[in-house]
């Protein structure tokens, strides 16, 4: 609707991956340096990682479109929970290899035998897997093991994984993957966007599709957008998108940041984007305790002792990020105590904004003491289970 307003000719914000969109942001830049530097080797695993929206997938298809298709085949796929089994049988689709059944071993073969044709005409093979996090450590292991198909000293295949954080997290630190470890020759984590690149990315995008100054923005209304999206790629694709369809509505040829809030808050109702600080707390807290949570995973296997892998810092950074927002809320107590002794006429949205940021913080503590709790009690309940070797004195 509103690309016709504003004489568009096509979607700027849309959230699928896009090649012609593609914006080389700093960190974006740094990525496609490794990747870069990894594809020159010709073998291994590269390895991108990044929040959710953080823009990998946009960043492989800019890859793969400047990419010249006569000397490099490019399969790829998106995992869902797969194990070593199924997930031989996708690579051979990504790669358009029709198989005679639903053995692996002919999965294998047929794979191989295509790698081995594609090296004879000159033509290297990549293999893009993304959500990576959802591949189990035997369908990982079966990834490394197809690293090993060789003509003569030249490696046939090099894989380039795709994830979330906690698929840094399972490759650091899982013992099974050591050796998949040793094969990976670059890797690099995807961060947000930085707050003076927003305003480019945005006119980016529409640019690409015929923007001509209309509509235009307010200077603050980017600044409030980094917050709001916290620099993530697709966050600001939602909000934006939001955004100029309500300027269509309303016919507004220019965009202040009033808009923007009215947005964010609708989105906040919607469910669509939760609020900037909770989204952030949330996100820690989640990160915390599928870190936790894989930690004791290794333990188990290993048949040690949890303290022999859990790492007291996550428990320091908890405990501290905790003692800051009490600290925090101590000051806005104190501010609202003196904000009532000089309370005059006009004062009193002073008063409620306080007292809704006392509100706010108290809820954080709360929510940071409940992860605290709940990080405590996994150790807890693996302390007292029946397969824990006992403690030497």
């Amino acid at each position: 609707m509103f690309e016709k307003y504003y004489g568009l000719t096509g979607k700027p914000f849309q959230l699928t991956p896009d090649p012609q969109f593609y914006f080389e942001s700093l960190t974006h830049r740094k990525a496609l340096s490794y990747l870069g530097y990894g594809l020159a080797q010709g073998e291994g695993f590269i390895v991108i990682t990044g929040e959710v929206g953080a823009g990998k997938s946009t960043l492989v298809e800019h890859l793969v479109a400047t990419s010249d298709p006569s000397r490099l085949t490019v399969g790829k796929i998106v995992t869902s929970r797969l194990n070593e089994e199924e997930i031989v049988h996708v690579i051979a689709q990504s790669f358009g290899l029709d198989i005679d059944g639903h053995d692996k071993a002919s999965a294998l073969g047929a794979i191989e035998a295509f790698l081995h044709d594609e090296a004879r005409a000159g033509h290297r093979c990549l293999l893009v897997v993304d959500e990576s996090q959802n591949l189990s450590v035997e369908a990982l292991e079966e990834l490394r093991m197809l690293s090993n198909f060789q003509l003569g000293a030249h490696p046939l295949l090099q894989t380039l994984l795709l994830g979330q954080p906690e698929f840094r997290a399972t490759l650091q630190g899982h013992p099974r993957l050591e050796q998949l470890r040793q094969r990976v020759i670059a890797s690099h984590h995807l961060e947000a966007m930085q707050e003076d690149e927003v305003q480019r990315y945005v006119e980016h995008r529409l640019a690409r599709v015929g923007w001509n100054g209309l509509p235009s923005f307010d200077a603050d209304v980017f600044s409030e957008l980094y917050g709001a999206s916290r620099g993530i790629p697709r966050r600001i694709n939602v909000i934006v998108n939001r955004l100029l369809l309500l300027g269509a509505v309303e016919q507004c040829a220019h965009i202040d940041a009033d808009m923007l809030r009215s947005v964010v808050a609708e989105l906040q109702i919607d469910g669509g984007e939760p609020e900037p600080e909770e989204t952030q707390v949330e996100y820690e807290q989640q990160h915390i305790a599928t870190v936790m949570e894989r930690q004791l995973d290794v333990a188990k296997e290993a048949g040690s002792t949890p303290q022999a892998h859990v790492d007291t810092a996550i428990f320091e950074a908890m405990l501290a990020e905790r003692d800051a927002m009490i600290a925090e809320l101590q000051q806005a107590v104190i501010e609202l105590s003196q904000a009532q002794e000089i309370a005059v006429a006009g004062g009193a949205p002073a008063l409620t904004d306080l007292a809704a940021r006392l509100d706010a913080l108290d809820a954080r503590i709360t929510d940071q003491e409940s992860a605290i709790r709940h990080t405590l009690n996994m150790l807890i309940e693996w302390i007292e289970s029946d397969g824990l070797k006992p403690i030497a004195a």
